[in-house]
């Protein structure tokens, strides 16, 4: 039977559940069953659902349901067993987190409902995207003889049903896998991209790749004279882009059948594209190992480098990227991050030609070159750039900031303490400017920009911790103010800031004159405060402006 009868066969049926052992073996991670009876394996998985406590009447019938933040033993987690077994789900995954495997097993016989365990490190986000894929992928059968992840392998497959030489592309365009099948035609574009296993263009700028990540459906995709014309479909997993599959097309009476075929085959790529993604995790981990060590770890610090192949020779400044998120901890804040992490290494591969950077505690880390006439001009250019493409992955604003230039290896972790107190600097900014909607601050800066706020931040920092205010007055106006609902303290600063112009400051505050020269006179009878003595006014505007940037 040819390859694209097989398909259609397949696909034109109503997808069927698919039984928890085979659903485990198309997810690939490492689950194990507590308690792995026939029956329990032969569960019927049809959906995949993180469990709520706050909605007991969601339907689970044969789902698959993660149990996120549900420790077991708990009553929490025999609440979870109770709605799973009366509502016939499939099975029920948690960390176990040291819970015996035995009590489990015990817990998954009394409520008859399998139990999967996961390893306390896994990630959430990439295993809900893995389990919900697997499911979806599972209905599409014709390419199952081929290793989940092998790209190459998959790409062959599809080039053979498709009847054209088929890439596979992520969304940086860099070339995940491409057939070799004997005898179908490529023209130059294909060949430059497998020899370089690089698109010429980065997605974010082509049109085309515009077009079809646009798209639910794949497309056929007319080329300009000399290149063929293409056939083309996005990759998705839980309504992420995962990147696309390109096909040449094969003309003619092929060109229709090829395109269902694209269509049919969407779950199964997605579930190729997660494991392929997830053998990669090894090194995204091991990079941002790597960078830890550049930030952190000066002893260790030209080792990490050889190992990224860092070359030093123009220096290099630490940027840093974070996300407005009010929960940096849920599910949509690290899926928000880790496409942060991939726009942050595309956009660096396009204005540098090279990308190093790694997601480290919520922050986005990435070195950045400073080659050439004007660094800074490229730094800001580059952070401004990802800035506005952030409307993309997100719907919270993106904060960022760049240390000053390391010329020496061991001057990075000066640079990425700069850019994370200017980080936090500017984001202190974005939460005030919340509350104050008149106010616009600037969501990227490079250290310069902010360095004689972040110098009188550390003044601040010093005095608290080596409590030298104890002996001023100004917790004691602020505690008059408190008392007294007067406005004392905000009159000092204004004072202050205007070089003690009364009229200044009166417009500052948008008071009379006589308002200000009466507290003005108020705070040096009530609290002793010397207006003429030069190191008083001086210390004074310290403590106040150190206390509130």
């Amino acid at each position: 039977m040819d390859p694209s009868e097989e398909l259609s066969r397949h696909g034109d049926a109503t997808p069927a559940p698919i039984a928890l052992s085979a659903w485990t073996d198309l997810v690939q991670e490492d689950l194990l069953h507590a308690n792995p009876t026939a029956e329990n394996l032969r569960r019927p998985v049809a959906d995949v659902q993180l469990y709520d406590a706050l909605d007991d009447q969601a339907n689970v019938r044969n789902a698959v349901v993660l149990a996120m933040g549900v420790s077991c033993g708990s009553v929490g987690f025999e609440r979870v067993l109770v709605h799973a077994a009366d509502g016939e789900a499939a099975a029920v995954i948690v960390k176990a987190r040291g819970t015996p495997i035995e009590d489990l097993r015990a817990a998954s016989s009394r409520h008859d409902v399998p139990v999967l365990v996961v390893g306390d490190d896994a990630d959430w986000t990439r295993l809900i995207a893995m389990a919900r894929t697997a499911v979806a992928g599972a209905a599409v059968d014709s390419v199952s003889g081929v290793r989940l992840g092998d790209l190459f392998a998959f790409a062959n497959a599809v080039a053979s049903i498709a009847n054209g030489a088929a890439s596979i592309v992520d969304p940086s365009g860099r070339i995940l896998g491409y057939s070799t099948v004997p005898g179908q035609p490529i023209d130059d574009l294909r060949r430059e991209t497998t020899l370089t296993l690089q698109e010429r263009t980065p997605p974010a700028l082509d049109a085309d790749f515009k077009v079809v990540y646009a798209s639910t459906d794949a497309l056929f995709v007319q080329s300009p004279s000399g290149i063929r014309d293409r056939l083309a479909l996005a990759v998705r997993a839980g309504g992420e882009l995962l990147g696309s599959i390109w096909i040449i097309d094969p003309g003619g009476e092929r060109r229709q059948p090829a395109l269902d075929a694209l269509d049919r085959l969407a779950p199964l790529a997605g579930l190729h594209m997660l494991h392929a993604r997830s053998a990669s995790d090894f090194t995204e981990r091991r990079n941002a190992d790597l960078m830890r060590t550049l930030m952190d770890d000066p002893a260790q610090a030209s080792f990490a480098a050889a190992q990224l192949g860092l070359e030093f020779t123009d220096g290099f400044a630490i940027a840093a990227f974070a996300l407005t998120h009010p929960n940096t901890g849920s599910l949509d804040a690290m899926r928000e991050q880790h496409r942060l992490l991939q726009l942050v290494t595309v956009t660096c591969n396009v204005q540098f030609r090279s990308a190093y950077s790694a997601l480290i505690d919520s922050v986005v880390y990435a070195l950045l070159p400073c080659a050439g006439e004007s660094p800074r001009a490229a730094h800001r250019r580059v952070i401004r750039d990802i800035g506005s493409y952030a409307t993309t992955i997100s719907a919270h604003p993106v904060v960022a900031a760049v240390g000053g230039i390391a010329e020496q290896i061991g001057e990075l972790p000066r640079s990425r303490t700069e850019a994370v107190r200017t980080l936090q600097y500017l984001m202190h900014q974005q939460s005030v400017s919340r509350e104050n909607p008149t106010l616009h601050p600037p969501a990227a800066a490079v250290f310069e920009d902010y360095w004689t706020e972040l110098n009188l931040l550390e003044i601040g920092t010093y005095i608290a911790e080596k409590h030298l205010g104890r002996f001023d007055v100004i917790d004691a106006i602020r505690a008059y103010d408190a008392a007294h609902h007067t406005d004392f303290l905000i009159t000092l600063r204004a004072y202050f800031d205007s070089n003690a112009s009364v009229s200044t400051a009166a417009d500052r505050m948008h008071v009379h004159g006589n308002t200000i020269r009466y507290r003005i006179t108020r705070l040096a009878e009530e609290f002793g405060i010397d207006f003429d003595n030069p190191s008083t006014r001086l210390w004074l505007w310290l403590r106040l402006v150190s206390t509130d940037l």
